[in-house]
């Protein structure tokens, strides 16, 4: 057979256009193909950093009510029991020393001498370093003569109190121990009204007990919840909080610790409140080495200057003459000896300004207070009836004060 030099003849470059476009169709297929049926891509492993965050984030995807149990399994093996022993003195009872009575009995039935007794305590606490450093309340520990930290998995071991710092309730166990679990700190900062919050503890003697809650306010001072000789702004919790909690750590849906659980009140139910863990950061290393942490103090009870309580003094004959018509803080009572009287401050003042800053509630000018620094001069404006007064007054050591 043979061939003419007149038979048609394909151009290479419309080879080379038919080629592209057969190229162009089978990758157009082979994406829809990959689209419809995704399964079909290969799976890389995960970098060795993000297979335990992969993990977990898979265990909530798959159960999204299960957030409760992430959290606690990464925060509860540092959750610990505190058991405490103190020694207790008691004076006879009164009337027993009447003449009469040991006259009638032939004998003194309650000898004169003071008598002693051991008192037990329970209470929480979380490890924060792996060799074994646990904070916890302060009124969980103070005074303690034994401290006995229980584990999770059950090992029990000697406490030792580190550090005491009774206006924040706040306080450092010791324990002999290496590679512990140990629980992961948020900030406290970060937290909003309406989070999920999470207490751990051992209410009533109740191990490893998990409550929930949400958080119910922020910023609630230690005055409004009924203790006011510590130095405290808490968080409000309605996650329930019984004896036992004290010093159990308060978690978020996050499985970090935002705050430690220090009181309850006896009259309400559902109302818990938490230590804000970003006040025990600032004070635990302060604490670890056994040093005083410093509380500036002015010397002075006070109110919040509203316009009923105006009303209310004046109507009280025993109130301070000349009372003001404006907002602050009002001084009450000067306590004798104090950097306040020192610096010329009265019952009857009103506090406008303090460090540069007006405040008008008795919670601002306390938190200008806290920030200030020993011994170092505060600005502070009063209104003293119809004048206005500016002096200086040094803060002293709250802790002085109190040991005097």
């Amino acid at each position: 057979m043979s061939f003419s030099d007149s038979e048609p003849r394909v151009s290479p470059l419309r080879q080379l256009g038919t080629y592209l476009a057969v190229i162009l169709s089978s990758i157009a297929l082979t994406l829809l193909t990959l689209r419809i049926f995704p399964g079909l891509l290969p799976v890389l492993p995960p970098a060795p950093g993000q297979v335990q965050e992969i993990a977990a984030q898979t265990a909530v995807q798959a159960s999204p009510s299960s957030f409760v149990a992430v959290a606690i399994q990464r925060v509860g093996p540092a959750v610990v029991r505190i058991d405490t022993e103190r020694t207790i003195s008691a004076n006879p009872v009164p009337f027993f020393n009447d003449p009469f009575f040991r006259d009638f009995f032939g004998y003194d039935p309650f000898p004169s001498q003071p008598r002693e007794f051991r008192q037990r305590g329970e209470g929480s606490g979380f490890i924060i370093d792996p060799n074994g450093v646990i904070v916890t309340n302060a009124h969980v520990v103070s005074g303690a003569d034994t401290v006995t930290v229980t584990l999770k998995d059950g090992r029990k071991f000697k406490g030792k109190v580190r550090g005491i710092d009774e206006p924040s309730d706040l306080a450092i166990v010791k324990i002999d121990g290496k590679n512990l679990p140990v629980a992961p700190l948020g900030n406290s900062s970060d937290v909003q009204v309406g989070d999920w919050a999470i207490a751990v503890g051992n209410p009533l003697g109740l191990d490893n007990t998990v409550t929930l809650g949400i958080v119910s306010t922020l910023n609630r001072s230690s005055a409004q919840v009924g203790i006011p000789d510590k130095r405290l702004d808490f968080i409000q919790t309605d996650a329930a909080i019984n004896p036992g909690n004290s010093g159990g750590p308060l978690v978020s849906d996050r499985g970090e610790v935002i705050g430690i659980n220090t009181a309850i009140r006896p009259d309400a139910q559902g109302i818990g409140f938490a230590i804000p863990i970003d006040t025990a950061k600032a004070i635990k290393d302060t604490l670890i080495k056994g040093e005083r942490v410093q509380h500036p103090y002015l010397g002075i009870r006070m109110l919040t200057l509203t316009p009923d309580l105006a009303e209310q003094l004046k109507a009280d004959p025993n109130a301070p003459a000349n009372l003001p018509e404006t907002e602050g803080v009002l001084i009450v009572q000067v306590i004798p000896n104090s950097p306040a009287a020192a610096a010329g401050l009265r019952q009857g003042d009103v506090i406008t300004r303090i460090g540069g800053r007006t405040v008008k509630t008795a919670e601002q000018l306390q938190d200008v207070v806290e920030k200030s620094k020993i011994n170092q001069p505060l600005n502070i404006t009063v209104q003293r009836g119809n004048q206005t007064q500016d002096l200086t007054v040094r803060p002293g050591e709250l802790q002085d004060a109190v040991t005097r």
